[in-house]
């Protein structure tokens, strides 16, 4: 872990001294002291206990601030540096992980999943979601590829849909206890599909598979390979599955927000003895770590003179891979969603970016067109699709000359 005493004294001085980066990434001044003001209105109108925003444009850091609290029972205010769950911005890093794997040729996105697990070979469908996990279910016409599970067009669900369905997988894959990964994943092959492999773009529980074929294809486990492979190559030794005692103390508390009021969340997620390493959720990290992430991204699969991904590799993974399966100008890689149509996303942004969330209020894209990341960090359930969309817009208006 990176918390020195110089960065604690440096927490309250950092952030102003950013402006005076506003010239050379053409972000404004006045346009960036607007974000700022945005998430200060957010907190007093308790939408938000607290936010982390990194903007980085054109190869410099640009704006970093931290606002609100760490915790709205202590009043603890939040600083740089802090530990957030990133549940489903865990996805697009075990997405990268097994795209590392398909470079060492070690299989094709075309194959079926049940080459390397079998326990997918014989998927049912579900005949009718509104029922629950009992429901009639036909064959599935064509085995599940790993693109498939990449995009999220599988049919497999997350338990997210509102359905009765989805809520019984839900409680199969979340609530019932499991002793690792494996389990997890072997549940998931056990559960009815929500439609025909292919047909449909679903948001799944499917990274866990991702992250079990890392199993199968390294020999190591998740953790093992994300932190040989990625954490500790890119810099990024704040992330991971398991906090240490001596910082669980930097981990931020999450928040439930009703129409009437937040609250610190009655449950808070363990900080430590996880052992289930999953693709869907489970990292925590800081804004800092996730940056490093997203810069090796923007810069086409390459950071500090090494190499993770290959530039082609990248232009893959962030190209529209659904079709028109989704709405409103979003597109789908292979582990994030792309917006394909501006005017149709309705909200300031650019054809080709690349982004993602969590369910804790995390939010990241990437802009290839504006040489641009930007990240903010919270901690607050549930997910705000309000919060994401003014996420973006309060970014690119900052955007000048």
């Amino acid at each position: 872990m990176r918390h020195t005493l110089l960065t604690l004294l440096l927490l309250f001085s950092l952030a102003p001294a950013y402006a005076q980066y506003a010239g050379t990434t053409g972000l404004t001044e006045k346009g960036l002291a607007r974000y700022g003001d945005w998430i200060e209105r957010e907190i007093d109108a308790g939408t938000l206990p607290m936010a982390e925003t990194i903007i980085f444009r054109n190869g410099t850091l640009a704006y970093h601030n931290v606002q609100g609290v760490s915790d709205l029972t202590t009043g603890t205010p939040l600083q740089e540096n802090q530990l957030y769950h990133l549940m489903s911005m865990t996805k697009p890093i075990v997405s990268v992980a097994i795209m590392m794997l398909y470079q060492e040729g070690l299989f094709q996105l075309t194959d079926p999943v049940s080459k390397y697990l079998p326990e997918f070979k014989n998927l049912r469908v579900a005949k009718n979601t509104d029922e629950g996990i009992g429901v009639a279910t036909v064959p599935a016409e064509s085995q599940v590829t790993i693109e498939q599970v990449l995009a999220h067009t599988a049919g497999f669900s997350h338990g997210l849909g509102g359905t009765k369905l989805d809520n019984e997988i839900a409680r199969e894959l979340y609530f019932k206890p499991k002793a690792d990964l494996a389990s997890r994943v072997n549940t998931l092959a056990t559960l009815p599909l929500v439609g025909q492999p292919g047909e449909q773009w679903y948001y799944s529980a499917s990274p866990d598979i991702l992250a079990r074929l890392i199993e199968v294809f390294s020999g190591q486990t998740v953790a093992e390979f994300l932190q040989e492979r990625l954490f500790d190559p890119l810099g990024m030794a704040d992330t991971g599955y398991n906090i240490p005692a001596d910082q669980a103390s930097w981990l931020v508390a999450n928040h439930t927000a009703t129409d009437s009021s937040l609250t610190r969340a009655a449950m808070q997620l363990p900080s430590s003895g996880n052992t289930i390493f999953g693709g869907t959720h489970g990292l925590y990290s800081t804004a800092q770590d996730y940056l490093r992430f997203a810069r090796m991204l923007l810069n086409k699969g390459e950071l500090d003179g090494r190499q993770y991904l290959s530039p082609k590799t990248v232009e893959l993974m962030t190209r529209n891979h659904v079709g028109d399966m989704r709405e409103d100008g979003q597109g789908f890689g292979l582990g994030f969603g792309i917006i394909t149509d501006v005017a149709e996303y309705g909200t300031i942004s650019s054809e080709g970016q690349y982004f993602w969330s969590g369910a804790y209020s995390t939010y990241f894209f990437v802009d290839p067109a504006e040489n641009m990341i930007a990240i903010m960090m919270s901690q607050r359930s549930p997910y705000s699709g309000y919060l994401e969309r003014k996420f973006r817009q309060m970014v690119y208006q900052a955007l000048g000359e």
